[in-house]
């Protein structure tokens, strides 16, 4: 059998649902005898009678009925497919896949997600959160566009951009007493501490600044930062976290910085093979955007640090003044007889 036309299907089920070739050909924009004609094609390709005439009523037979049964299904998937391929012909601006962290997917990317979402509507993106070793292997093997990962990562094949450093602090239970103003290692090492899962790219980390002296107990791994975060407010111990995760909710934990310091580095990488388009470059340019943000904030604190230093100095700059008037009031005092 030759391949069925979808012009004569519906055709065929317009027939059928109208009851007449005349309403039929009325609803198809058709003239009777083209309507005719498409039924005795159809009918000839597929060997049976579809289509029984009462006078001017139009019954279907048995077979007609199953082929109107498939052709309604066929039609409706066609419908979908017409619609789709509009969205890409009219919208679509192209598909961005992105892997990320938890923590970055939580704390950095929720405005820069709004930002395409309302700019971009066009653009097919979908964000997956995975360790960062495994954003590595979905950009080589090509299941990913971009990835935010937390560095080191060493593949000649990742076009690697560092975005910013995140500071690791650490966080107690709110009622802990005698927390110290700094967590050195020794102090960190007489503590039972909570650390993310073993494939986290802050595990190897964490237990690298802890260094190889003896501990109280071997560190405990029990999840996500999330996860960390909830343990160590039901006071299960201490742990070691970026500072974004808890920068908002300081008043949740005791939150101390370490000595010496922890830093882990956030980058986007991609392979350098990938072939650009109109999405990805808008994608990534927002991403790259969190290099102009972490800038700022760095900015902002030296700028709080350098106003704190110089207030001193104005107020003794406006002392001096004050202090020479105080003076010669002192020598005309002792002039006078």
């Amino acid at each position: 059998m030759r391949s069925l036309n979808l012009d004569q299907l519906r055709t065929l089920t317009e027939v059928v649902t109208c009851g007449s070739f005349s309403a039929a050909a009325r609803r198809l924009n058709l003239t009777q005898p083209a309507v005719s004609l498409q039924i005795r094609e159809l009918e000839a390709r597929v060997g049976v009678r579809l289509v029984e005439r009462f006078g001017k009523q139009a019954h279907a037979t048995e077979p007609g009925r199953k082929l109107v049964q498939a052709a309604r299904r066929l039609l409706e998937d066609c419908n979908v497919i017409e619609q789709e391929m509009r969205h890409y012909r009219q919208d679509w601006l192209g598909r961005a896949r992105l892997g990320t962290t938890l923590t970055t997917l939580t704390y950095r990317l929720p405005p820069i997600l709004g930002r395409l979402r309302e700019r971009h509507p066009g653009i097919e993106l979908s964000v997956s959160n995975m360790p960062s070793q495994d954003s590595v292997a979905n950009i080589l093997q090509n299941k990913l566009d971009l990835a935010l990962v937390i560095l080191p990562v060493d593949s000649r094949k990742l076009r690697i951009t560092k975005l910013c450093e995140e500071t690791m602090v650490a966080i107690f239970p709110p009622r802990t007493a005698d927390v110290p103003a700094e967590i050195t290692r020794d102090y960190a090492a007489r503590q039972t501490v909570l650390v993310e899962h073993l494939r986290s790219s802050a595990h190897p980390l964490v237990l690298h600044w802890l260094g190889n002296g003896p501990l109280a107990r071997n560190p405990i791994p029990i999840g996500t930062v999330e996860a960390l975060k909830t343990a160590v407010a039901s006071n299960l111990g201490m742990a070691i976290v970026p500072q974004v995760a808890v920068a908002k909710h300081r008043s949740d934990f005791i939150v101390r910085s370490l000595r010496p310091p922890l830093l882990r580095t956030l980058a986007l990488i991609e392979h350098r093979n990938k072939v650009n388009d109109p999405a990805l470059e808008i994608v990534r340019n927002e991403l790259l955007a969190l290099r102009t943000v972490a800038a700022k904030a760095a900015a902002g604190d030296a700028g709080a640090e350098t106003r704190s230093g110089q207030q001193p100095r104005r107020r003794a700059r406006a002392s001096a003044p004050a202090a020479d008037l105080l003076a010669r009031r002192r020598a005309a005092e002792q002039r006078k007889p």
